[in-house]
């Protein structure tokens, strides 16, 4: 269904009393939340798996770094150590303290201060370099030692990599503050367009409340969006529909009613005024008791439809057979249509047709059945009333069949033919109808047994009304 009519303006304000709103729970409130959570979530993740490895990746860079002052120191000092403290060592050893590195020489074994593992020693002073973490002077501490000849060698020791933690942590302010501005700027305009179908809906909702049938949304994307839009279109024409055939129906009914109550009326003031002398009271008040029944009946009518919506509708279903239904209902019919010169036929099968429904209000769809068909059929034509037990494909049960003669219905007719005064409205004038509520009460009647009805069109010419009851409830 497209999207027609007036479309809904976004700042349109809902009719009626406005329900306070509390922002966080706003669907703009939520997804800002959660875009930030998400953008919180992704900072703090990035954090953890990243530190780690840029810790180890400093340490190692620290680590090669040392190696490498240790190759050079190692090179500067291959062959001085056998000689004493020269001043290249002292100043070798005063540079690399000033970078904060400790230098310990080792001389035929012994290193020339305190500090050092004896293992440790012992592997330079074996001829075995080493690279790795060890404590040097009571302290952890990345260590490079390489040996030289003659049982000499040089260790660097410096503090391990301290801080990092501390420096990324300053650092992850900025990001986490981007990111979470990010995440407030994406939520807000992810929440400005997914609210914004709802609050058309709403709005368009609450037009309808108020009686305006005109309101359409506009379809669009997202896919639940544009099925909201779809779905509040088609309620808005369906409900547009049923008032009208509503309206429709309830003039009709005035009419209908106006109808009887007018003649009753005519003929009471020609009384009153004495206008109808004694030799026409008689006719005048036979007039008056048709109308008056007439009326009755339209009346009846509506109560029935009325009550067959409610939950206390009586019903008193017992085992019913059709066979036997039907040829008490054509005992009934045969005069009335012989009279009008219509044949009336009963098909039905040689056994009983037994069914579970109330017997009382079957009786009373196949009366309104025969009397539509009565009031269209023309003299000489035919009104069939069949009975079949329920065939092949067909639920357990029994089928009941009213089909005449007349000039039947049209396929759109029969879409619409248990719609209370949907055919009243077509025919008027066109051929005998009658009120417009047989029907829908027929329907009624039958769903509330547990029953089904169908149109269709009948061999014999005219229409064809189809009853299925169950064999039980």
């Amino acid at each position: 269904m497209a999207a027609s009519g007036t479309p809904v303006p976004a700042d349109e304000a809902q009719s009626g009393p406005e329900r306070p709103r509390r922002f966080g729970r706003t669907l703009t409130a939520r997804a800002v939340a959660v875009s930030c959570a998400v953008a919180l979530v992704s900072v703090l993740v990035t954090a953890v798996v990243a530190v780690p490895l840029a810790a180890r990746s400093a340490e190692r860079q620290a680590q090669e770094a040392l190696a490498a002052q240790a190759r050079l120191a190692a090179e500067a000092l291959r062959n001085r150590l056998d000689r004493g403290r020269a001043a290249d060592e002292e100043r070798i050893v005063r540079q690399l303290r000033n970078q904060g590195i400790d230098a310990y020489l080792i001389r035929a074994g012994s290193p020339d201060r305190p500090g050092l593992p004896a293992e440790l020693v012992d592997r330079i002073a074996g001829g075995r370099n080493f690279s790795g973490r060890r404590p040097v002077g009571g302290h952890p501490a990345m260590v490079e030692g390489r040996w030289l000849p003659g049982g000499n060698g040089i260790v660097l020791a410096r503090p391990p990599t301290t801080g990092l933690w501390g420096d990324v942590a300053g650092l992850l302010w900025l990001p986490l503050l981007a990111g979470l501005a990010a995440g407030v700027v994406a939520g807000a305009l992810l929440a400005r367009r997914l609210a914004r179908p709802i609050r058309h809906a709403a709005t368009a909702a609450a037009r309808l409340r108020s009686g305006d049938r005109a309101v359409r949304l506009p379809v669009e994307p997202p896919e639940e969006a544009a099925d909201l839009a779809y779905a509040l279109n088609e309620l808005a024409a369906a409900l547009a529909l049923s008032e009208g055939r509503q309206r429709e129906f309830l003039l009709s009914v005035s009419h209908e009613l106006r109808t009887p109550l007018t003649a009753i009326r005519g003929y009471a003031e020609a009384l009153a005024d004495g206008v109808v002398g004694p030799e026409g009271a008689q006719r005048a008040g036979q007039t008056m008791l048709t109308e008056a029944e007439h009326l009755d009946r339209l009346i009846g009518d509506l109560l029935s439809l009325a009550r067959l919506e409610a939950a206390d509708f009586a019903l008193e279903p017992a085992p019913v057979d059709l066979n036997q239904l039907t040829a008490d209902a054509a005992q009934v019919w045969s005069a009335r249509c012989a009279a009008l010169g219509v044949v009336l036929r009963v098909e039905a099968p040689a056994g009983p047709t037994p069914v579970h429904t109330d017997p009382g209000r079957i009786r009373q769809v196949v009366d309104g059945l025969l009397e539509n068909a009565l009031r269209v059929v023309p003299p000489g034509g035919v009104i069939v009333l069949a009975v079949r037990p329920a065939g092949p494909g067909e639920p357990p049960g029994g089928v009941l069949q009213v089909r005449d003669a007349g000039p039947g219905l049209t396929d759109d007719d029969l879409a619409v033919a248990f719609e209370r005064g949907a055919l009243r409205q077509r025919y008027q004038g066109v051929r005998k109808v009658g009120s417009g509520l047989g029907l829908a009460i027929a329907a009624g009647l039958v769903r509330r047994l547990g029953g089904s009805i169908t149109a269709g069109h009948a061999p014999e010419g005219g229409a064809a009304f189809t009853v299925w009851l169950p064999t039980q409830r």
